[in-house]
Order: C-alpha cells, then sequence, then structure tokens
C-alpha cells in the first residue's frame, strides 16, 4: 500500500463562487445538489472511488438536500477493467450507483460506434448531447429536464468536435471514408454555438428555472474554438457549465454573450475530485470540489461502507489474477510528467516512457521508425516489479500495430504536424525511435488543419530541421517504412492525414498491451535497464535561430 499523504477525510470546497439574482427563486424548499464526475477513465480504484461519491450522497441526502448525479464523459475508457470489457463493467458499476444523466466525451468512442450504441443500451440512464450526430440529425435528445419539488433544472449535452480527430476518425465514416457523424464543426466554431444555444432556448421555453451544461470541451487553447470559453461568450442562457475533457480543476466565473455571469466547474481526473452546484431556496448558485488528496483511495483509508464496495469486487474478480501476474521488471522510474514540477510532459517533449513504447513498436514491426502518439501513453512505470496491469494503464485503448510505407516527405509532413501546437501539449506529439531531429522553436508553425483538426499541409518554413534516420539523413524522396498503431496511421487518429492511403506491408497485427509487453520480456530480457533511464536525446529543441 502506497504512503498516505493525509489520513484524515478532507472535504475541500475549492474557490466556490455564488451567483446571486441570475436565477428566479428555487421552488424547492430545500437545496438542490448536483454532484458531476468527469474523466474518470475506468479507475474505480482511484481517488473517492464510486463508494465515495454514494457516501458523500448519502450525506448530502440525510442533511435534507436533493441530490442529481452526473457525469461528463471519458467513463467508459482507460483502467484495465474497462478495457478487458469494452466498457460494460463500467456502464453496470454506473447503473447500481444511479446516475441520472451522462454526456459523451470523445473517450467513449474508443471502442468502435457499434460498441459505444450497445453501451447505450446497457446503461439504465439517458446519454445526452446537443450536437452529436448523423448526418445532420441529433443522436440523442440534446437536453433533458429534472423537476425537483416544482423547480426545473435542464442539463443540456455538449461535445468536443475535435472528437472527430482525438477519437478514431475512421469510426464516424462511411466504407467510402466520408463523415457520417459529427459534432457541429466547423465555421470557425458558429455552428456549435448554435447548436447550444437552440437547446438552451428550447429548455428555457419548456419552463427550465436553471440550465446546467454539462460539457466535454476543458480548457486547452489549441482546442479552440471548442473550448468552454468559446461556447460561453457565444452563448446566453446557461447557469453553470460543468466540463470535462482537460482534467483540470478550475472554478472560474465567467461573462457570458449577454454579460451575464456564468459558472464553469471541472473536476479534474481518475475521481481525484467530485463536483457540485448548490441551488438554494433563495436562488443562489455555487460550485465546488470535494478533493481526495491521498495516494490511497477512500475506501482504503476510511475503509467507507456502500454498496458499490461489493459491486466493484465482484466486476474486479474474474480478471484479478491475470492482472497482478509480475511479467518483468524495471531498474528505474518511466514518467509521463517532469518529476520535479509534476507537469506532465510526454505530450510536448521527449521522455523516457515515450522512447521505450516507440522502441517497442520498432522491434516488433522491424520497421525502419516507429512513433507512438504521447495521448496513447496513459501511465507512469515505476522501478520494481511490473504487471500486466501496470502495462495495461499504459496503453489501454486496444490498438494495433501496423506497418506501412511512408514517403520522406509524408514523414517530414508527421513530423511538422507533431510540433504545430508546442509549447501547448498536443496529444498527437510523435514520440519517436529510429530517427532524430530538431525542432527550432523560434519559429511559428505553419501547418495548415481543416475544420476537423485534420492535418491539410504546411504553407511556410517548418520548424523541424536536420531529420536523421538511424545516422543518414532524410530523404524526402526515398521510401521508409513506418511503425506505429492502426488509430493513427490508418484511421487518421490525432489528424494524422499523411498515411491513411499507403500501402501496409503489415496489417493490425498486435494489440499495443501486447507490443510493449513483447519487448519488454522478450526485447529487454525482462528487464528494463539504464539505457532508459532518461530519455534519449531524439528531439533537440533549437530557441534561437
Amino acid at each position: 500500500m502506497k504512503k498516505v499523504k493525509v489520513l484524515v477525510l478532507v472535504l475541500c470546497l475549492l474557490l466556490s463562487f455564488t451567483v446571486c439574482g441570475q436565477a428566479v427563486l428555487s421552488q424547492a424548499k430545500n437545496d438542490i445538489v448536483i454532484l458531476f464526475t468527469s474523466d474518470v477513465h475506468g479507475s474505480v480504484d482511484s481517488g473517492w472511488t464510486y463508494s465515495g461519491i454514494d457516501v458523500i450522497r448519502k450525506q448530502l441526502i440525510a442533511k435534507g438536500n436533493h441530490v442529481i448525479l452526473v457525469d461528463n464523459g471519458d467513463a467508459v475508457q482507460g483502467d484495465p477493467l474497462a478495457t478487458m470489457t469494452d466498457g460494460a463493467a463500467i456502464i453496470e458499476l454506473m447503473n447500481t450507483l444511479g446516475y441520472d444523466t451522462a454526456t459523451i466525451g470523445n473517450h467513449e468512442f474508443d471502442y468502435g460506434m457499434e460498441r459505444f450504441m450497445e453501451l447505450v443500451e446497457m446503461a439504465d440512464f439517458p446519454y445526452i448531447s446537443c450536437n452529436f450526430n448523423k448526418a445532420g440529425k441529433l443522436i440523442f435528445d440534446p437536453y433533458i429536464i429534472k423537476d425537483i419539488d416544482g423547480t426545473k433544472i435542464a442539463f443540456v449535452g455538449i461535445t468536443t468536435p475535435w472528437t472527430l480527430r482525438s477519437s478514431t476518425p475512421k469510426y464516424f465514416m462511411d466504407k467510402d471514408g466520408n463523415y457520417i457523424y459529427g459534432f457541429m464543426q466547423g465555421e470557425g466554431g458558429q455552428k456549435l454555438y448554435a447548436a447550444v444555444q437552440k437547446a438552451v432556448d428550447e429548455a428555457r421555453a419548456k419552463g427550465a428555472d436553471y440550465v446546467i451544461a454539462m460539457a466535454h470541451l476543458g480548457n486547452v487553447a489549441e482546442d479552440a474554438p471548442y473550448t468552454y470559453a468559446d461556447v460561453l461568450v457565444n452563448t446566453t442562457g446557461i447557469d453553470v457549465l460543468l466540463d470535462g475533457h482537460s482534467h483540470d480543476l478550475d472554478q472560474v466565473t465567467m461573462v457570458n454573450k449577454a454579460g451575464k455571469k456564468v459558472l464553469r466547474s471541472a473536476c479534474g481526473t481518475k475521481l481525484e475530485a467530485i463536483g457540485y452546484v448548490r441551488i438554494t431556496a433563495e436562488g443562489e448558485i455555487s460550485t465546488g470540489l470535494y478533493k481526495w488528496d491521498n495516494d490511497d483511495n477512500a475506501v482504503e483509508v476510511l475503509g467507507l461502507e456502500s454498496i458499490m464496495n461489493e459491486a466493484s469486487k465482484k466486476a474486479k474478480a474474474e480478471f484479478s489474477a491475470a492482472l497482478a501476474e509480475v511479467v518483468a521488471k524495471s531498474t528505474v522510474d518511466l514518467l509521463t510528467k517532469d518529476p520535479a514540477s509534476g507537469v506532465r510532459i510526454v505530450r510536448n517533449q521527449e521522455t523516457n516512457i515515450g522512447d521505450l513504447c516507440a522502441d517497442a513498436y520498432r522491434y516488433i514491426s522491424g520497421a525502419d521508425i516507429a512513433f507512438v502518439n504521447g495521448g496513447g501513453v496513459r501511465s507512469d512505470l515505476r522501478k520494481g516489479n511490473i504487471t500486466r496491469e501496470d502495462i495495461f494503464k499504459i496503453h489501454p485503448f486496444g490498438n494495433m500495430l501496423c506497418v506501412c510505407e511512408a514517403t520522406g516527405q509524408e514523414i517530414i509532413d508527421a513530423l511538422e504536424f507533431s510540433v504545430h501546437a508546442w509549447p501547448e501539449e498536443f496529444g498527437g506529439w510523435l514520440c519517436p525511435s529510429g530517427i532524430s531531429y530538431e525542432v527550432h522553436t523560434y519559429l511559428d508553425s505553419s501547418v495548415q488543419i481543416d475544420e476537423a483538426g485534420m492535418f491539410v499541409g504546411v504553407n511556410g518554413e517548418y520548424r523541424v530541421k536536420n531529420v536523421y534516420v538511424g545516422d543518414e539523413p532524410l530523404d524526402l524522396n526515398k521510401t521508409y517504412t513506418v511503425a506505429s498503431h492502426n488509430y493513427l496511421l490508418q484511421n487518421m487518429g490525432d489528424g494524422y492525414t499523411m498515411f491513411a492511403d499507403n500501402v501496409y506491408t503489415r496489417d493490425n497485427v498486435m494489440v499495443d498491451v501486447q507490443v510493449l509487453s513483447t519487448y519488454i520480456t522478450r526485447g529487454l530480457d525482462g528487464v528494463i535497464g539504464e539505457e532508459y533511464a532518461e530519455s534519449q536525446g531524439r528531439i533537440i529543441f533549437v530557441e534561437e535561430k
């Protein structure tokens, strides 16, 4: 068991804001509390756990509050329990806990469109989205209205249009490669804003006293024009926007298009916090967080009693023995974050864990070059014994190894697209193997992308220079073999369009978890050694001309 940082229960309200007079006087005699989760990523054993949510809700109800429980997406994908059941175990746990509604995150689609629709059918709660559509027709209801003692609260679902890029683009296309599913993307964000406004206006027309936006948008600048701020400054009528996607804990007060204040609240990831909105009988609205700041989860520390304890135990029983099997060991820590600052760097810098994962693809495939996207490296690997569960946490997506032929020009275009957002994070940041290069950061990016965030071309000087494949300079006219997974190469994941139509010499040959496991157990004889103590200088930043 990890060392417990704090051995007492901490219910920490972070940056609570109150807006008076914005909403009508509540008809409910008691306060209404909306509890919300986001970006759980299948991590049923971290933070508060689902048991913690259950206990907090019971305490709120015991004090006379009305409680509603909602989720803002990215619940069914991530840790092994989710991955090994294609999301089913998580839906079953959410059913047991009794969620009232959920909206869609980009990772809800990671098992494919057909599987997502199966999960929707399994859910005892409705999914809502005002912008997820097929050929322009909404798939789900854009909102639902809950009536609490005469107070009507509307919940409007919003999903980032960048889902077309950050999930698997092929899942949203027909057999001819045409998009048939979408998220009201394009027109500089105006289509999305209009969809949100339409849903809000309809909910208000049906008597909603309050409108709560359940969004999976985030605060990352690279995600403009679809960030939560973009939506709020271009719409009216939303009282509170509950947000996910960027894994932050920010509590923010903004001004909408009409100059009225709106609260925005986010609750991080993996149940590190449970967010809440409180609406008093006097019509005052506030937001905040119940934050869990321990390494060990709330059940382990506090011995919480909940029906969710047994439900989680039952869900994990079938997989526990296999997941706990030790398959290798490491003599070094391989990290996704800067050990000094704790800031995530796997999406904008070279890391030792990114090097390891990319090397695994090149080792298994025998390709000249291998890439792994930084957004696909989801967990650290600490020194000591390595279990199957540890490897599942690094690669939870079930992507398949592929090898294609690519010209030097296509490769340098991919590298240029990889660094186009730098210094901001980009899920498509490439972790390379078999190739090294410089990034001249004093140059602005001249990468062109389309309305779905897909790579179109480069219309200026490249930031990427002095590219070497092994010991030889990259030849733009030469054909190389490139290994990665189907998400990035075949399905244009993260926006990489340059490889989709190439010749594939190996097609969907091994799942990502097996690629990494095989490399560690066979290629490294079961021991990750000092060669991976640090990143290996494959990416060099040049700050001055």
